[in-house]
């Protein structure tokens, strides 16, 4: 199986991010997010769709982003693009050859 993406493709710079358990002071955690890279990045749209939660409109979108393999990302990781954040659902090493990675990620409230 060949990828469908080549180097060319890689046009969004982006951020992976991993969570970082931080004590708050009051004998608990809080969550932040730390950068792990900095890559060049494709991202194409997958789906979207809207609901109505707590009496407003939530919007969310998933989406395919594209990078050179890395072994080190997880789902429990986030992607940000500017001020766009995805939420990491799945990671791929599309052709078993160690070098693209696909995540397949989730964009939320729109």
């Amino acid at each position: 199986m060949t990828a469908v993406v080549r180097a060319g493709d890689l046009r969004t710079r982006v951020i992976i991010e991993t969570q970082v358990r931080q004590p708050d002071g009051q004998g608990g955690w809080e969550v932040a997010w730390t950068a792990l890279a900095e890559v060049w990045a494709g991202i194409w749209p997958r789906s979207a769709s809207e609901v109505v939660q707590h009496d407003r409109a939530a919007g969310t979108a998933t989406h395919d982003i594209w990078l050179r393999y890395r072994g080190d990302i997880k789902p429990e990781m986030r992607i940000t693009a500017g001020t766009r954040v995805f939420g990491i659902l799945g990671v791929m090493d599309v052709d078993g050859r160690k070098r693209w990675l696909k995540c397949i990620v989730e964009e939320r409230d729109l």
